[in-house]
């Protein structure tokens, strides 16, 4: 996955990569000359006295330093670039995937590790690239031109490379081995952290009321600790792998140094030589303890590749039509025809055989207990979900056939847990229209009667809106989400439990106010107040996901027992009548 995840997304910027592996080329070869140019200066400078071959060699040393400098700077220039894009892209691709989600998977995954997967994850994948850039190139081509360089200055001493180099990549890959359980555990245990937390900062006023702060100090503190334990066992292994590399580097540095002097004495070996033969076996160490960092961190990068391709590799349940339509003809009626809805794997069906239609100019109420399935109903019409059996049809076709964005602009939705994302009282009705005027947006919130709470705001319009509208009541959040959806003026409007927040008498003047704007439009309300639905044109009574009443107030209430027990149980039935 790891490597399908780098060529797929690294492709584009293959001109970048091609000029870092060049610019690192052109620094190692500099980096391995200078230890020979040293040698010549110790050997032929020094040792002679010659002052002039002392300024010239070293001239050349300074020239070859400027370059492999350069080279260097530049290489890891274009390299974090090309790991800046890289993560850009495969950001926008996570971003991309899960907004084409329906709700099926979205709570397949869940929000937390959704979050993680697109920053954590992509953060480490992007940090094996730099380092790829910066360090995984120049080590083989250090490593390979260091061993010919170093044999080239002393054929006697060359065992010495043969021994060190697989002795310190065999010790490191042995410490790697076992990171790699450590890394996995670690990204599901900041998964546990990120839900932990996610449900504290949003449940925070559930959390006080029912003064449970230390409960979830406690379920807090224990995802914390194994994140904790995991890291730190991590932490571990990974502080082994610098003594280790130093260990090897200092006893080889040592054993060069024994026998090189052996060498030295019996002229076998020039002092430059062995000067030279210890800057290459230091280079030769260092590449490898660059090479095995790198392979440190693709345990942890290959775990979160693998997560962030498991993102990007699952379909939606929803997908766009292979020959969308986008044009219409009708006015926005709305038939079920025997539709049902079963998730995978559910011995009952949660919505099943619902034959029902809702025609421009009409109110259609849907009315059942807890766990009826009405929300799951209304889901079905701008495929938030898809019917498992039957079909949904807007105007004659089929929800599946129409091209979605021309599907979600006929449709004003009022979800039943209304959310206002961060900006301002505009910004959030402009989600409805983009192009909507101030006119148009104060129209829209004296019909949803908020318009006196939004004048009464210092900056009105732009009035501050937090995250998830916590900064409002929940009744406010519920007419701000109604004013959004009627700045779209759309031919369909589905309210889901939309006016459960508000008073019985807002609730009437906002009924009243919606009648002449929805006029010609279908209008499906889902409510579990009957004083909400009295006057709608027809009701559907649901019951463990089945049709089991339909028609008006009055019709109802002499034909269906379901509807009845609902009606006495918020008032009798002489009061209803």
């Amino acid at each position: 996955m790891l490597l399908r995840l780098l060529r797929t997304h690294l492709r584009p910027y293959a001109g970048n990569l091609t000029l870092v592996v060049v610019l690192q080329l052109i620094g190692t070869i500099a980096s391995l000359y200078l230890p020979s140019l040293n040698a010549d200066i110790i050997d032929n400078g020094v040792a002679r006295g010659d002052t002039g071959y002392i300024v010239g060699t070293g001239g050349w040393m300074l020239g070859v330093s400027l370059v492999q400098i350069l080279c260097t700077v530049f290489a890891v220039y274009f390299g974090a670039k090309t790991a800046a894009l890289f993560g850009r892209d495969v950001r926008a691709a996570v971003f991309h995937q899960v907004g084409s989600f329906s709700a099926r998977e979205v709570n397949q995954f869940g929000a937390p590790t959704l979050i993680s997967r697109s920053t954590n994850d992509v953060t480490q994948v992007q940090m094996l690239v730099v380092t790829t850039c910066t360090m995984l190139v120049s080590a083989p081509i250090t490593m390979v031109g260091g061993i010919v360089m170093a044999v080239r200055e002393d054929v006697g001493l060359s065992w010495l490379v043969a021994v060190a180099v697989p002795l310190l990549a065999v010790s490191i890959g042995l410490i790697a081995s076992r990171m790699v359980p450590q890394f996995r555990a670690m990204q599901v245990n900041i998964d546990g952290v990120n839900r932990v937390l996610r449900e504290q900062i949003t449940g925070i006023r559930v959390v006080r009321a029912f003064v449970r702060e230390p409960h979830e100090i406690e379920r807090f503190g224990a995802a914390n600790a194994a994140l904790t334990d995991t890291a730190v066992r991590a932490g571990r292994l990974m502080a082994l792998v610098f003594p280790v590399v130093m260990l090897i580097l200092n006893a080889s540095s040592v054993a060069v140094l024994w026998f090189g002097a052996s060498r030295v004495q019996s002229g076998a070996m020039q002092v430059g030589a062995l000067t030279a033969f210890i800057s290459y076996l230091i280079q030769i160490l260092f590449s490898v303890m660059m090479a095995t960092f790198v392979m440190i961190m693709v345990p942890r990068a290959a775990v979160c590749a693998d997560r962030i391709s498991e993102v990007l590799n699952t379909k939606s349940s929803v997908s766009p039509p292979v020959t969308p339509i986008t044009a219409f003809t009708g006015r926005g009626e709305l038939v079920f025809e025997n539709a049902g809805f079963r998730y995978p794997g559910a011995a009952e069906p949660v919505l099943r055989d619902l034959s029902f239609s809702a025609s421009p100019g009409q109110t259609t109420a849907v009315i059942g207990s807890t766990g009826a399935g009405k929300t799951t109903l209304l889901s079905l019409v701008p495929r938030l979900i898809d019917a498992t059996a039957g079909r949904v049809l807007v105007d004659g076709v089929d929800v599946r056939d129409i091209e979605p964005d021309a599907l979600w602009r006929r449709i004003g939705l009022v979800p039943q847990r209304p959310y206002l994302f961060s900006g301002t009282v505009a910004s959030n009705l402009r989600y409805g229209n983009p192009d909507a005027t101030d006119e148009e947006l104060w129209h829209a919130l004296e019909i949803a009667q908020g318009k006196d709470f939004v004048e009464a705001m210092p900056e009105q319009l732009n009035a501050p809106i937090a995250q998830g509208g916590t900064n409002v009541s929940g009744g406010q959040r519920q007419r701000l989400a109604i004013a959004r959806a009627l700045v779209r003026k759309p031919e369909i409007y589905l309210f889901d439990d939309s006016f459960s927040a508000l008073d019985l008498s807002t609730d009437a003047r906002l009924r009243a106010a919606l009648a002449p704007v929805t006029a010609d439009a279908c209008v499906v309300i889902v409510a579990q107040r009957v004083s909400t639905i009295i006057g709608a044109d027809q009701i559907v009574v649901l019951e463990d996901g089945a049709i089991v009443g339909k028609g008006t107030h009055d019709e109802l209430l002499r034909s269906c027992p379901t509807y009845v027990e609902i009606v006495e149980s918020q008032r009798s039935a002489e009061e209803a009548a």
